[in-house]
């Protein structure tokens, strides 16, 4: 296929690299730069002492949209992936019990035989609303450029009127309509928390989350590491020809009339191209390249932003055969502290933690005898805590906490230790305030009212990512990118 025009992508993301891969099999050029020393974004990779570490996303979910991708790019997909099931245990503070999140909803549902009367059946009404939204609203919304705010409106209106109440309600409300125990509440609420917000301030729309969990799609590992996705991504860019630049971090840029010229690096060298995208945060490039008065530090601050993310890495001299890949950990006081926690945050204790073993089924990520462990915790970001000069405090009280519900104390076992606090990783991915996930996903934030992905004075400057629409999350980044093609495509 012959070239077309030369496009040049600023961040080398997931959205990045899977946009550039849809269109170099088009026939544009492509280059891209990325102001670290690796590709992939938040999707990264340590590697010390032997251990192999993920440093963000450690499963994903909608395959098919990975699937889709591979097939528009006329690829074979670069990476392998299994099913998980159980999907996650999840074990809650003063109770023995460990529950398994099984997409079996009888086997689930046997678990809160003492705790929730008639389980199964309250599942599988929950589901089918979360099913309804799902099938009413992923296709119609989801999956859908929107030019003006007008046009995402009318979209909106025609989906189904019986979802309208549930717009009004938080994500807790909508899981209280239909369980009454703490502990179906707290388990079902949970995948409110991988959109960086708490159950209590997500909106209810995304209790459709539930349905892609227990029965339409699932989640996935990938063999060898999550890192393997972007790997195999980088692999086929080079192999058709597109260019990666690390280690060029865009400062300013030069546009003429409508038109965006080139960006301009740390250095003063200026990268031309007839069409710009770019992969860094769609707000925080407004605000820090194009100094846009919507996007002033100021209104940026009254945004609503996710929570930080406090994320440590460990590399432990033991094995820890109890523990299984995917696990949560949830304290005692998950509802007082997701309320509260971007108000008060010097409470010690946290309304969850998250440990992946990621060695538990690559051991190729450990050495012999070895467990590499992950761990995630949601914290204030940095508009509420600046000062991260207790990290260390709050990391051994997380350590000291995980040894004793596994009964191994592993403070003695630890060969590597390393942590990003939201300082850190504000740092590594131009997070706004390190904030983990970008803009947060409330009613005024998704769709058309997040930043959009075509920029508002320069007709060949798009975007891709978390911060712009439809929003976080890997099978978004691979739809982000869809609608991001479609959109330079459409400049012709």
């Amino acid at each position: 296929m012959e070239n077309k025009k030369t496009v040049l992508i600023a961040g080398a993301g997931i959205g990045g690299l899977a946009t550039a891969l849809r269109l170099v099999k088009q026939g544009y050029t492509v280059e891209i730069i990325e102001k670290n020393k690796t590709a992939g974004g938040r999707l990264n990779q340590i590697k010390k002492d032997g251990f192999t570490f993920d440093t963000g996303p450690s499963f994903f979910s909608m395959s098919y949209e990975f699937e889709e991708f591979a097939r528009d790019c006329g690829i074979e997909l670069p990476f392998d992936y299994v099913e998980l099931d159980p999907l996650y245990t999840v074990h809650i503070k003063g109770n023995p019990k460990t529950f398994f999140i099984n997409k079996d909803l009888k086997k689930f549902s046997e678990q809160f035989a003492e705790y929730e009367p008639n389980m199964e059946e309250k599942m599988r009404k929950y589901l089918s609303k979360a099913g309804a939204l799902f099938d009413d609203t992923v296709d119609l919304v989801i999956k859908n450029n929107f030019d003006t705010k007008i046009n995402y409106l009318l979209t909106l209106a025609r989906v189904n009127p019986v979802h309208i109440p549930v717009l009004l309600r938080s994500f807790w409300q909508q899981v209280n309509r239909y369980f009454d125990s703490k502990e179906a509440r707290q388990i079902i609420s949970l995948v409110a928390f991988f959109l960086g917000r708490t159950p209590f301030d997500t909106s209810s729309i995304y209790t459709l989350l539930s349905h892609t969990e227990f029965q339409h799609d699932g989640y996935y590992n990938v063999k060898g590491g999550m890192y393997k996705i972007v790997e195999g991504f980088v692999s086929e860019l080079e192999k058709a020809g597109a260019k990666i630049h690390y280690n060029v971090e865009v400062t300013g840029y030069k546009a003429n009339g409508n038109r965006l010229e080139s960006l301009i690096d740390q250095t003063g060298k200026h990268w031309k191209a007839d069409v710009i995208l770019v992969n860094a945060d769609a707000a925080v490039f407004r605000n820090k390249i194009l100094k846009r008065k919507d996007f002033s530090d100021e209104r940026m601050d009254k945004k609503n932003w996710t929570m930080g993310y406090l994320t440590i890495y460990l590399g432990i001299d033991t094995k820890l055969p109890n523990v299984h890949h995917h696990n949560y950990f949830l304290g005692s006081n998950y509802e007082e502290y997701a309320t509260r926690v971007m108000r008060e945050p010097g409470l010690l204790e946290k309304p969850y933690y998250y440990v992946n073993v990621l060695s538990k089924h690559n051991p190729e990520c450990a050495p012999a005898g070895s467990e590499s462990l992950f761990i995630v915790c949601p914290v204030p970001n940095l508009l509420h805590k600046p000062d991260w000069s207790d990290k260390d405090k709050i990391i051994d009280s997380i350590i000291e906490d995980f040894s004793e519900r596994v009964g191994v104390d592993i403070m003695p076992h630890i060969v590597t230790r390393m942590s990003y606090s939201p300082k850190e990783w504000e740092s590594f991915a131009n997070l706004w305030r390190g904030s983990g996930l970008g803009l947060a996903h409330d009613i005024k934030q998704i769709g058309a009212f997040r930043p959009a992905n075509f920029d508002e004075d320069f007709k060949n400057l798009f975007y891709v990512g978390a911060s712009t629409h439809p929003g976080a999350g890997l099978p978004m980044a691979i739809i982000s990118s869809k609608l991001a093609f479609e959109r330079i495509q459409k400049l012709g």
